[in-house]
């Protein structure tokens, strides 16, 4: 919805033709360093693309989100061991020494129910045994990560606002985003 609006080259996460994806929902502790290693090299080329771009680009999933919340949380859950989560840290901060940060980062908070909603919704068969303890150890993350993260940054309410399907909810985080990236409607804190 933003690339059409905007008119920005979206990227999209490799979901589909990921090789790992439903090898690890059947056995989360053997595959997930190889889920997390696939995905991080998938997400640093697209790093790398869009450095050599000039388009604007909007993507679904950035490249921090692995090793700040996905990979930890595999670890903190003992699916990663120390060994393979110590080297796949050295290797995402290797990678982060040559990247910098997006000029804006949106973050889609909800809630476990929510969330669970939007898996059902989305249909995917190798999504539906998520563990609970899995997704709210992430949802955690996410907030910790969001809470502490040091760049231009605008959270959407994911469970109040409808921007799918509701135009208003939708020009409501496109006015934020233009505040946001091009200084139009700025907030007047003397008001």
């Amino acid at each position: 919805m933003l690339a059409k609006r905007y008119g920005w080259t979206p990227r999209f996460e490799s979901v589909d033709n990921n090789p790992y994806l439903a090898d690890y929902y059947d056995d989360m502790a053997r595959w997930a360093f190889n889920l997390q290693i696939y995905f991080l090299n998938k997400r640093f080329q697209d790093v790398v693309e869009i450095s050599k771009c000039t388009d604007t680009i909007v993507q679904d999933r950035t490249i921090f989100e692995d090793a700040r919340i996905f990979a930890p949380n595999l670890h903190d859950m003992g699916l990663m061991s120390d060994r393979d989560f110590d080297n796949y840290s050295k290797l995402f901060d290797l990678m982060m020494s040559l990247v910098g940060k997006p000029d804006l980062l949106i973050y889609i908070r909800a809630t476990i129910p929510h969330l669970i909603a939007q898996i059902q919704k989305r249909g995917r068969e190798y999504e539906q045994g998520i563990r609970l303890d899995y997704l709210a150890g992430l949802n955690q993350r996410y907030e910790d990560w969001i809470a502490a993260y040091n760049g231009p940054l605008l959270v959407v309410d994911g469970d109040n606002l409808d921007f799918q399907n509701n135009l208003k909810d939708f020009q409501s985080i496109t006015d934020q985003i233009d505040a946001k990236l091009y200084g139009l409607f700025p907030i007047d804190d003397s008001i």
